[in-house]
């Protein structure tokens, strides 16, 4: 069965003023829904078509060579994106409770320590790419970041939110201060969301 385009879990105009709703319908009508596209070509050529998309994501070594490059770039790409929608909200942001703000404090001492690593790895990423809270294969969180669409998935990690740091994220209403649509970031961030992928 081909891989279709998720429907988004608010409107376009949902999250404005700090995403807006251009930008959103643009990153998802045409940036999501063309790595749908490629997927379903991708995925065809190299025999996975039946698969899901965190079965291709973990097993991508049992892909042929020459056929592996596209999988991982346009099956990455609907993944993340995909994560990525859902871990905003238009009743977002402020402070995490529950078990991921006890791992947060755990870890980093105090959510502002957490929200400034997480901000300077995306602010600092170079190029295109994502910046990421997981739980890492030694069951820790970690901050991290991955360039174009690989997915953390691949890596063995368990991913609980993500920004996106390419440009067509934010240039249309940030330009090329990434920091300010970062700082704009955390008015969304779904911490209902954090804490159940965390629980699961």
């Amino acid at each position: 069965m081909a891989f279709e385009l998720p429907a988004l879990p608010y409107s376009y105009a949902a999250l404005e003023p700090h995403y807006d709703a251009e930008t959103l319908e643009i990153h998802h009508s045409k940036h999501h829904n063309t790595y749908v596209t490629k997927l379903n070509a991708a995925a065809e050529a190299a025999g996975v078509a039946d698969k899901s998309l965190e079965d291709i994501l973990t097993s991508l070594d049992s892909i042929a060579e020459d056929k592996r490059t596209p999988v991982r770039n346009h099956a990455g790409g609907v993944w993340n994106h995909t994560f990525f929608w859902h871990s905003l909200s238009p009743s977002g942001g402020g402070e995490p409770d529950g078990g991921i703000a006890d791992a947060i404090h755990g870890k980093w001492g105090s959510f502002e320590a957490f929200k400034e690593e997480f901000s300077n790895k995306a602010a600092n990423h170079f190029g295109s790419g994502w910046a990421w809270l997981v739980v890492n294969s030694a069951d820790e969180l970690e901050i991290t970041d991955t360039h174009d669409q690989l997915c953390p998935l691949s890596l063995g990690q368990k991913p609980l939110l993500t920004i996106d740091v390419w440009e067509h994220a934010y240039y249309l209403k940030y330009r090329n201060v990434r920091p300010d649509w970062i700082t704009a970031f955390w008015n969304l961030v779904n911490w209902e969301e954090v804490n159940k992928r965390f629980s699961s």
